[in-house]
């Protein structure tokens, strides 16, 4: 486990390193919870979504 006074020296000693952590971490969150849920999205609707079905209702020209 990190001990607390590395994490402190490494991240929560400067406002803009604990700053620069937050938006990181916060983005890196945002992408993995969107990539999760539309990973679920896709899976529970497979067969009902256009491209499963677009086949049935476009002619190819």
């Amino acid at each position: 486990m990190i001990k607390r006074s590395f994490l402190y020296q490494l991240i929560f000693k400067r406002t803009g390193t604990m700053v620069l952590t937050a938006v990181l971490g916060g983005i890196i969150l945002e992408t993995a919870i969107d990539n999760i849920s539309e990973a679920i999205f896709f899976k529970y609707n497979k067969g009902k979504l256009w491209d499963d079905i677009k086949h049935n209702y476009v002619k190819d020209v």
